[in-house]
Order: structure tokens, then sequence, then C-alpha cells
């Protein structure tokens, strides 16, 4: 489905360019914007390589587990109905882990294997789980104590100061956070309540959506 927006979106570019007489400037755009992308690949690559090599050490030297064992009861609290010696939850630290330090790339295998295995647990596999719904919600607006990615994007184009932005991400991801774990909440306590409701006479009940 993305494919094909992103088709549709191309080809009504370069019919309105076409139809406008602007072919060439839309060509031009296109061939630059490969060329950036290509130049911030490249500076990406230093600092996540970097960073990536601290997540190594941090793992090695047993650091991501203590930073999971402090993790632990709030994903304890945030995922109930997971049982506590589920591999999930361990693919969920360590997605939770990554994504404090600003490493997404890092953090995506972790939440696609997060997401696996909370799949052997849900009870309707054509419909998400609650589980998979607040991984979803908390990995989409995770706390980032380090924007690691765009910190280097900062750098590649020379940014004076390209750490400024930390205090702000760090409340912004905090806020984030906090509106992804309430509105989580409400939902659950909503779909509960309608599910525990009885149907009113002469009314038939409407299937139960879960997540």
């Amino acid at each position: 489905m993305i494919n094909t927006i992103w088709l549709a979106l191309i080809l009504i570019g370069f019919v309105f360019a076409a139809v406008s007489g602007n072919v060439e400037i839309v060509t031009t755009a296109a061939f630059e914007g490969a060329k950036t992308g290509v130049s911030v690949c490249f500076g990406l690559i230093s600092v996540l390589v970097f960073w990536m090599g601290m997540m190594r050490i941090a793992e090695d030297s047993g650091l991501l587990k203590k930073i999971a064992k402090i993790l632990s009861p709030l994903v304890t609290f945030l995922f109930p109905d997971v049982p506590r010696d589920h591999p999930a939850l361990g693919y969920i630290l360590s997605n939770m882990s990554a994504n404090l330090l600003g490493l997404g790339n890092a953090a995506t295998p972790m939440g696609i294997k997060a997401m696996q295995e909370l799949q052997t647990l849900n009870p309707d596999k054509d419909v998400a789980s609650p589980a998979m719904c607040t991984l979803l919600a908390l990995n989409t607006a995770s706390i980032t104590l380090i924007p690691t990615t765009l910190i280097a994007i900062r750098m590649n184009y020379n940014s004076a100061s390209p750490t400024d932005i930390v205090g702000t991400t760090l409340v912004a991801t905090f806020i984030a956070t906090v509106a992804a774990i309430l509105a989580d909440r409400w939902c659950r306590r909503w779909n509960l309540h309608r599910d525990r409701t009885p149907p009113m006479k002469g009314i038939p009940s409407k299937p139960s959506m879960k997540g």
C-alpha cells in the first residue's frame, strides 16, 4: 500500500510538471534529492556505527541488563496480560532500551521480534491484541535520552550545536510517551467496559474489537 501511494505521488508530480512546463525542475530536484540522500546516509553511518558499537559494549558489560532490570517493573505494569517468563518481554525490554538511546534502527528488529512473540499469545490472529497495541504505541512515542539519528543529521549539515536538541527532544518524547500510555490505558478500559456491558433487548450485540 505504501509503495502504491509513493508511486501515485511521483506520477502526479510528473504529470503536473509536464502540464505546467516544469519537467526540467522536477528532474533536477529528483537527482539532487537522490544525491542528498546518499550524502546523509554516509553521514549517518559513522555515528550509527559508533553508537551500535557502544550498544554492543553496553550489552557485553551488562549495562543493558541493568537497564532492562530497571524497566522490568514498568514493562510488567504496561503488559499485564503477558506472562513474566515469556520471551516477548525480553524483546520488549531490548526495544525500549534501544529507543532510550535514540537507536531506532537497532530497536526495530527487537520490536518486530516482540510483535512475533506477542502474536503467539494472541487468541485472534486477525486482530491486534491489547499488548501489541501497547507495544506499537510505546515504540512510536518512546522517551529518547539521546536522539542519535537527529544529532547525526545535524552534524552532517554542519550544525553549529548539533546536540542542542537533546533537552527539547527529551521533553517532547516524555510528553508523547505519557500521552501514548494514557491513551492506551483508556482504550483498554473502554474495550473492557464495552465487552462487559450486556446488549439491550432486541438489539444484537456488536462484535468485540480487540486492541
